[in-house]
């Protein structure tokens, strides 16, 4: 197999021949056709998150095909589609497993972070965290879908069902699913962008947005929520002065930039911020299966495995609409 492997944090990564791995008890082998680069990647690769496995194998939106089954592996067959997500292992017994959090298990697998992950040909995974895929014939416009999605999705359900008006801070690859499922629920959305950004603006419109301009800017509705995907601080304080009495800010990322002391008027009137953590293996079924019935389509700029450096920065520099899809 091939592997695109990161040796240290904030050095490029290397392309790597391996033995392929035979899957162990409880995994399968996948044989990768697409993954995608989330935002989550570059916090690994960049050394914002303090933690990898190294060498590691990065990348966590993995969708391919079972190519082997481990011991005691049922309900999969050689050859079905399956993507892999962020969540990759959770214990089954500690306290937040047990009450149906598991987004929050105290000893969990990551993968492409604890576990190597779909910057590769191949990969091994715990096949009960990975999810069948038969309704997604194209791998490449489902890869987004298994954390910009799944994310995007957890995030938008902290919103609340009565968030009608909703704020979008940071317009790429998690924002532009989730928008497409908020418009399809009949709610209204307002696209926020980088200063300067009208590409991104541009694109919130063409997918739907009632209005779209820059984070500096005041919407012309109040907000009920705000969804919050831009790994930057100083935006918290933006979307409270914007939201409505009882309204929510949700953070979307693992990362952010510090917050900024604000003062207490912004969030007064009951107003909330949450953060979203990870994802649950019942968030993947949802959303999985309501993508399809709404729609919701993927803007996907695809790389040979080998360019994935060069995914890594056209990410890092904001020169992508939608997300970026490493092709074996």
């Amino acid at each position: 197999m091939r592997a695109m492997v990161l040796n240290r944090p904030q050095t490029p990564l290397q392309l790597v021949e391996r033995e392929t791995p035979a899957p162990g008890a409880g995994q399968v082998l996948i044989e990768i056709e697409a993954c995608a680069v989330c935002r989550t990647d570059l916090h690994v690769v960049d050394g914002d998150l303090t933690e990898p496995k190294l060498p590691l194998v990065p990348g966590h939106e993995i969708v391919g095909r079972v190519a082997a089954l481990g011991a005691g592996v049922e309900g999969m067959t050689i050859g079905e589609r399956v993507g892999v997500p962020w969540l990759g292992h959770a214990c089954g017994a500690c306290p937040y497993c047990e009450s149906a959090r598991e987004n929050l298990c105290d000893a969990p697998g990551f993968t492409g972070y604890t576990i190597d992950g779909g910057f590769a040909t191949h990969t091994v995974a715990d096949a009960a965290f990975a999810f069948p895929m038969p309704d997604f014939a194209d791998p490449v416009a489902a890869a987004p879908l298994l954390c910009a999605g799944l994310i995007g999705w957890r995030t938008l359900k902290f919103a609340g069902d009565d968030a009608q008006t909703l704020g979008i801070y940071g317009f790429g690859a998690a924002a532009h699913i989730i928008a497409q499922v908020a418009i399809h629920q009949g709610r209204k959305i307002f696209a926020f962008t980088r200063e300067g950004d009208k590409p991104a603006q541009d694109f919130a419109l063409r997918l739907g947005a009632h209005w779209s301009g820059s984070s500096q800017e005041v919407p012309p509705e109040r907000l009920d929520a705000a969804l919050i995907f831009a790994p930057v601080g100083d935006l918290v304080p933006k979307a409270l002065a914007q939201v409505k009495k009882g309204g929510r800010v949700v953070c979307g990322g693992i990362h952010m930039s510090d917050i900024p002391s604000f003062p207490y008027r912004l969030l007064w009137e009951e107003r909330q911020i949450l953060s979203v953590a990870n994802l649950t293996r019942a968030d993947a079924e949802e959303f999985l299966a309501l993508a399809p019935k709404a729609g919701v389509t993927t803007e996907t700029t695809t790389y040979p495995l080998q360019k994935a450096n060069e995914a890594l920065a056209d990410l890092r520099e904001g020169r992508l609409q939608g997300a970026a899809v490493l092709v074996p």
